[in-house]
């Protein structure tokens, strides 16, 4: 079924279409109030008075009135001068998510865009026409978007069936006519917030998946580790009733409640060292900065982050240019959320040692029977170390940088965008350092006594890992391991095992 755009979406269906291609159609509301717009705007335009970006030029440059004449060319002349971001392309769903959160940001009814503008966007995304956008070199809007608007216009680069293609013959091909960009549109498609947005929905929507993998990874470490229930005990979370902690706290008692292994308390030892007993309050604190910057992030995606804004109602009709694009909300919810994320590898990196560290464990050092002949499973740890030491760094808030930029008409610059790139990063280094400790939590069930029953969401796990990673007895080539357990994690399978077998998660 397509998505209906003209109400509010919120990040699910934001996926939907970014990843799994689902198709866009415009709802009626959605057509008439974008008509309406470029009605009003028209009707401002003809009456000749001085708006920004309309009739004037950029920036500091505002001041330079452009006659009417020359509205359309100077539309051109701002896509061609600001398509300067360099590196690397958007992937296909970065792309795909810019140009959604674009519909979304126009299609509010306050930016004066033609309808025919946006439904050339529409078709690129139900088409998968794949704009090359490259993504280095943004301060929250402006360059990545102008090489995507030019492609609209016939020029620049498109990935289509699997090629890189100039745009003008994939236009050609798919019988769609380039469009010619008229007064303010050139703008309104490179200044809001909406690359921004589109990374940083992609971005939480796989930390929030990797927060609940990393309570089903940490459980089956806790497992194997013959860990402490008691420290998880509802009693517990009563008396500190921050929600997040005590769901985290109850996915671990639901995925280990018929555990022979993990007890509610243990007859030598009174408690567990903070990486596994510390597991509610440190999830739960990383669950609730997840769950506030989507709040943050779906209020963005449903908003007109345009400058400036076509403000009509029954009694006015204003051109109004304030500051929505600027990207403070979605920067400083992703530099928080980098944080968060790296205190969840931060922890995940810490059980994982204790897993292969055998004077921890009392397991054979490396989980491997004979160490010392074979590594086992001693580097991947570094593999972790390393990719924390990267997030540590990614860590480091963008939002609080400010170089000003246009002769110093924008003296104050948010870094939202550089704040959402990285969080991508975050989560990708993420899902690796968790993707490591489940293997080791694998690898860790061979020694474990065959005379007590795992728990059944465990057993599991272990099962569905069994099809496609024999444990060896031997070194062996383990780089292949780490990515397939990874892949499960991104994709939400680890999720769906466990969920298939008790239920949802918090």
């Amino acid at each position: 079924m397509d998505i209906m755009l003209g109400d509010k979406i919120d990040i699910n269906t934001f996926i939907h279409v970014a990843r799994f291609k689902k198709s866009v159609v415009f709802s009626e509301h959605y057509i008439s109030r974008v008509k309406k717009s470029r009605e009003v705007l028209e009707e401002m335009i003809a009456s000749d008075q001085l708006m920004y970006g309309i009739n004037t030029g950029f920036g500091v440059l505002c001041s330079e009135k452009i006659s009417l004449e020359q509205t359309a060319e100077l539309q051109k002349n701002l896509i061609l001068s600001h398509a300067v971001s360099v590196g690397e392309p958007f992937t296909e769903e970065q792309v795909r998510a810019c140009m959604l959160m674009i519909l979304q940001n126009l299609g509010q009814g306050y930016s004066g865009v033609r309808i025919e503008v946006l439904d050339t966007i529409r078709q690129f995304l139900n088409l998968n026409l794949i704009p090359w956008m490259p993504r280095e070199g943004s301060v929250g809007y402006l360059a990545p978007e102008a090489h995507f608007a030019l492609t609209l216009m016939g020029h620049g680069q498109i990935f289509y069936q699997g090629q890189l293609q100039a745009a003008s013959e994939v236009l050609q091909a798919v019988a769609i006519q380039p469009i010619q960009l008229l007064a303010k549109e050139g703008l309104a498609l490179i200044s809001g917030t909406t690359s921004t947005t589109a990374l940083a929905a992609l971005a939480i929507y796989d930390m929030q998946k990797a927060a609940k993998s990393a309570d089903i990874i940490a459980a089956l470490t806790l497992e194997s580790l013959e860990g402490i229930l008691v420290a998880f005990d509802e009693r517990v979370m009563q008396v500190r009733p921050h929600p997040e902690q005590s769901q985290t706290a109850s996915n671990i008692r639901r995925l280990l409640k018929d555990s022979e292994f993990a007890l509610q308390k243990h007859p030598t030892k009174l408690q567990d060292a903070l990486s596994l007993r510390c597991i509610p309050q440190l999830h739960g604190a990383v669950k609730k900065i997840f769950n506030d910057a989507v709040v943050t992030i779906e209020i963005e995606m449903n908003s007109c982050c345009d400058n400036p804004i076509v403000w009509h109602d029954l009694d006015e009709q204003e051109i109004i240019s304030a500051c929505n694009p600027d990207s403070s909300y979605v920067g400083l919810a992703m530099d928080t959320a980098a944080i968060a994320a790296t205190n969840l590898a931060k922890m995940s990196e810490r059980r994982n040692n204790r897993l292969v560290d055998g004077s921890l464990s009392g397991f054979p050092y490396f989980l491997i029977k004979e160490p010392g002949l074979n590594s086992g499973l001693m580097i991947p740890q570094y593999t972790q170390v390393g990719l924390l030491n990267d997030m540590r760094i990614l860590s480091h808030p963008a939002t609080t940088d400010n170089t000003p930029t246009c002769g110093n008409q924008e003296d104050y610059v948010a870094m939202g965008y550089n704040a959402s790139k990285k969080a991508l990063s975050i989560v990708d280094k993420l899902e690796f350092i968790l993707a490591i400790e489940l293997l080791s939590g694998y690898y860790s069930h061979q020694f474990l006594s065959k005379e007590k029953k795992r728990s059944l969401a465990c057993q599991e796990i272990i099962n569905v890992l069994g099809k496609s990673i024999n444990i060896p007895s031997h070194d062996t080539y383990i780089y292949s391991f780490i990515n397939t357990i990874k892949n499960i994690i991104h994709d939400g399978t680890l999720i769906e095992i466990v969920e298939n077998r008790i239920g949802p998660l918090n």
